[in-house]
């Protein structure tokens, strides 16, 4: 059962994922989500569990626990134009990220798509699965025929920042107050990356 724990407190690793880790070359996966066992639930939860306390964005500050994560990600797959894609770690769900696509009524961006709430439990991180995760969901853009994909991400959230930097992603923008955690202001940063040939959008 997944718990609450309060801020600043040590991160425990299942053990069977922890036990994994230790493999010297760690097999890695990245699919696209379309329903869930109960074991890939569990294991999607506690990485998200985990991600949270971690400070790593997706949204909530304090993990709001087991059931309210569950309907959260059993409602995302029904969730029209939005797509979850899912990093396993020798066969465990330990990240996911989205892909969300412009509603139909928007033509004036109807090229541009988005890469939300991403994120790789702490204890998972080091493998190359953040980058595996997000080249997936640009491979899924680009197929699906968008030639940009937005992203924005907390300022505090230096590794992702490093990472989508390194990926060609462009800084567009700075919100100065774009979340409130741990009672202080934290700004935003805004990017965008082109995704077809030439970088031209059609």
């Amino acid at each position: 059962m997944t718990t609450s724990r309060p801020p600043g407190a040590r991160l425990v690793r299942p053990p069977d994922v922890q036990q994994r880790m230790l493999a010297a070359k760690p097999t890695l996966a990245v699919e696209r989500a379309g329903e869930f066992t109960d074991e890939d639930l569990h294991a999607l939860v506690e990485a998200a569990d985990a991600a949270i306390i971690e400070g790593g964005g997706f949204g909530w500050v304090n993990p709001p626990g087991r059931a309210p994560l569950e309907r959260y990600f059993k409602g995302v797959l029904l969730v029209p134009g939005r797509e979850l894609f899912v990093g396993r770690l020798d066969g465990v769900i330990v990240g996911s990220a989205q892909l969300v696509r412009p509603p139909k009524h928007n033509e004036a961006q109807a090229f541009a798509a988005q890469l939300t709430h991403a994120f790789v439990a702490p204890y998972a991180r080091g493998h190359g699965l953040a980058r595996m995760l997000t080249l997936r969901v640009e491979e899924a853009a680009r197929a699906l025929g968008y030639h940009l994909l937005n992203l924005d991400v907390r300022e505090t959230q230096t590794p992702a920042i490093a990472l989508y930097e390194s990926l060609g992603y462009i800084r567009w923008g700075v919100h100065p107050a774009y979340a409130r955690v741990g009672g202080r202001t934290v700004r935003g940063i805004y990017y965008y990356k082109l995704l077809q040939p030439g970088g031209r959008i059609a």
